[in-house]
């Protein structure tokens, strides 16, 4: 029988298979019915074990050895590939992985930290039984100004430094109110204006997501053959919050933008004197924008034909706001809003150097100031923050101090 088989099937494994199958093995039907390969020892193992001869014209020890390498190898190229792809995957999903560590540690500080706050708040609230209104328009006079230690260790524990954000690293959203009033006296003046930096980053860049936003839902209205009411009363609320009286939508296109990181950073460090000013610590005014009418802190030595006061905020994103609303409303910036426009039309980066010296409106010293303003952005490396980003998280107003 076996010599019969021999001449039928010219591969060893083949007059193996036939044999197993000639003489109903039940193992080797069981292994076909799982879809399992059978080597060609385990065939001769099972045709030994059910006493069944096995062919005479047997492989040789080194044509067994191949096969079986080859079974081996084809196994091992499978599970390279398995290897591989699982490797891929979960380099591919390192930064999702990341940022949800990142978020929950940002959420679990982030509460730590504000937990007193919270208790303090709720005995105001239930002290005054009033409601707290909508934004910026809260009553923030009971706010603490967290000193500066306290505020580098916050920093620290959300794993929020500069070096991170400059390689690519998300700005964790922590919205400080008033900067701490010690700020002045840190000996290191690196040390000093870092932490300026790192405080106002997270404003800066919430301010121009906001805007981002308006821009998205207004390029989404402009491109709809019909608009609902809801979307003509938002309409109406942008022409009045930009001033645009003849409700010019090209003008509200051109005013509707965001100011480059490094700018907002350069001008507020150069007003306020890194934070240090008395008008920055008693007012949170970062710009030092003037008023005639409004709430404000008057200058010291200042000349007696001047009447103007150094306008003042009850936070610190509050100034941030009003600074973004200047520049782009007012008469003086105009050439800055149409360069930034055209900046967006040809498809370049918004970036400070290309726009400080449409600027020299903001100061009495007009083109000194431009220079000083390049000093102040080249020598700090501010531009490395034009690309910055907030880090997305579930507290949808970040965590405000």
């Amino acid at each position: 029988m076996a010599r019969k088989i021999e001449k039928l099937f010219k591969s060893y494994r083949e007059q193996l298979l036939h044999l197993a199958k000639l003489y109903a093995i039940v193992e080797v039907k069981g292994y076909a019915r799982s879809a399992k390969r059978l080597t060609t020892a385990q065939l001769e193992l099972l045709l030994i074990k059910n006493r069944i001869k096995l062919p005479v014209n047997r492989s040789s020890d080194k044509a067994i050895a191949k096969q079986e390498l080859k079974e081996n190898t084809i196994t091992n190229v499978y599970l390279s590939i398995a290897f591989i792809f699982f490797l891929g995957c979960l380099i591919t999903m390192r930064p999702y992985i990341k940022n949800v560590v990142n978020e929950v540690k940002f959420t679990y500080v982030a509460e730590e930290y504000k937990e007193p706050k919270k208790i303090k708040n709720k005995k105001i609230a239930k002290k005054k039984k009033v409601t707290e209104p909508e934004e910026f328009k809260q009553n923030y006079d009971n706010t603490i100004s967290l000193n500066a230690e306290t505020t580098s260790n916050l920093f620290s524990d959300l794993g929020y430094d500069l070096k991170g954000v400059r390689a690519g690293q998300k700005v964790k959203p922590i919205y400080l109110t008033k900067l701490p009033k010690d700020l002045k006296t840190l000996g290191d003046t690196k040390k000093k204006r870092e932490l300026f930096i790192k405080i106002l980053l997270p404003l800066i860049l919430a301010e121009n997501e906001k805007i981002n936003e308006d821009r998205k839902k207004l390029f989404k209205i402009l491109s709809k053959d019909f608009n609902t009411v809801g979307e003509r009363v938002w309409l109406k609320r942008r022409f009045k919050e930009y001033k645009i009286e003849d409700k010019d939508l090209a003008e509200l296109k051109e005013r509707m933008d965001i100011v480059p990181v490094s700018i907002a950073l350069a001008q507020a460090a150069n007003e306020s004197g890194w934070g240090t000013s008395r008008f920055a610590l008693e007012g949170n005014a970062l710009f030092g924008q003037w008023t005639w009418s409004k709430k404000g802190i008057m200058p010291k030595n200042k000349d007696p034909n001047q009447t103007h006061k150094v306008l003042q905020f009850q936070i610190l994103r509050a100034s941030v706001r009003a600074y973004k609303n200047n520049l782009n409303t007012h008469n003086a910036y105009k050439e800055f809003r149409e360069k930034r426009a055209q900046l967006r039309q040809e498809g370049s980066p918004i970036v400070g150097l290309e726009l400080t010296k449409y600027l020299k409106a903001y100061a009495a010293i007009g083109e000194k100031y431009v220079v000083l303003l390049n000093d102040i952005i080249s020598n700090n490396s501010l531009t490395d923050f034009d690309k910055a980003n907030l880090l997305p998280t579930k507290l949808k107003k970040g965590m405000t101090l």
